[in-house]
């Protein structure tokens, strides 16, 4: 697919003089970042009065200003088809009920069959949007709901909308162990320092902060309701480990319960072998960026969550 276009005239008001351009364009131009914004100006692609400008010029205030804002066709993941399950689309947005076992993004062991790789086959323009359109990930091995920005500009906002926290996102975890009530987890993580494949609480870590609600007990297990407000990697993974309550099937954070389990007759078993971390996207709830429409969605649970279940009600 080749690179996207569109143009845009505006007059800066007169408030704006003294102020940098960059700075004054961003303001103009929300939509898109400010890094994408300069990159533009850089090449030439913004004139401020029918001139190529830096930057950092001062302003009058009025100027007058064309941006042909251009968005490059990314040819480095190709389209694969790949069925998806679509839980909501328009135009700006889309909605994907991502099953377990699916990888996200293009990687190191995974270079093809991705989430990204099946969006771009079911609209080859998500090629100039970043990342496909993808604004936040889960694990391979965890199901449940993602939000993808269909245009740049929807992009941008979907980011920023995240990063303030205005993006509700719910999960179902089923934890080891039995905690005496819900809490709050606000514990910083980071990359772990000799394992590097694993993340951990760490001091020095970026904030996260994970709230957990009991939805049901078992015998020696315990369904929670989880809302993030951030999103760090492997972040309900680490927490509920770090508080003794590692998920059922964490090959990485979790414990090695299968000989006890196994005594307890084929539904143990079964439950030993579960062969994924047991989380599931359930939840997402934002405002539409473009149309202000409160959109909420739930995920049914998997299959093989729901046989999980059954068998921990039959202990």
């Amino acid at each position: 697919m080749t690179a996207k276009f569109l143009i845009h005239d505006l007059q800066l008001p007169a408030e704006v003089a003294g102020a940098r351009f960059d700075q004054a364009l961003a303001a103009a131009l929300p939509q898109y970042s400010r890094a994408r914004l300069q990159r533009w100006i850089s090449a030439g692609s913004v004139l401020l009065d029918g001139r190529a400008v830096r930057p950092r010029e001062r302003l009058a205030g009025g100027e007058q200003v064309r941006v042909q804002a251009e968005f490059p066709a990314d040819a480095t993941v190709e389209a694969e088809a790949i069925s998806l399950q679509v839980v909501y689309e328009d135009d700006a947005l889309l909605v994907i009920d991502k099953p377990a076992g699916l990888v996200v993004h293009p990687g190191a062991g995974n270079p093809r069959h991705t989430l990204q790789n099946a969006l771009l086959a079911h609209d080859p323009a998500l090629a100039t949007v970043p990342r496909a359109g993808l604004i936040h990930r889960l694990d391979k091995e965890t199901s449940g709901l993602l939000v993808v920005a269909r245009t740049p500009q929807i992009h941008v906002q979907l980011v920023r909308m995240l990063q303030e926290r205005r993006i509700a996102r719910g999960y179902l975890a089923l934890s080891l162990g039995r905690p005496t009530a819900g809490g709050t987890i606000a514990e910083s993580i980071g990359r772990h320092r000799t394992q590097r494949t694993r993340m951990a609480v760490r001091r020095d870590g970026r904030e996260a902060v994970t709230h957990y609600r009991i939805e049901e007990r078992f015998r020696g297990h315990t369904l929670l309701r989880v809302q993030l407000e951030t999103g760090r990697t492997h972040q309900i993974r680490v927490h509920l480990a770090e508080r003794g309550h590692p998920l059922v099937g964490d090959p990485v954070y979790g414990t090695r319960a299968g000989r006890g389990l196994a005594r307890l007759g084929p539904e143990g078993a079964a439950i030993a072998a579960f062969p994924r971390q047991a989380l599931h996207a359930k939840r997402l709830g934002f405002i539409h960026p473009a149309t202000g429409q409160a959109l909420e969605f739930d995920s049914a649970l998997p299959a093989d969550l729901g046989a999980l279940i059954r068998n921990l009600e039959l202990l």
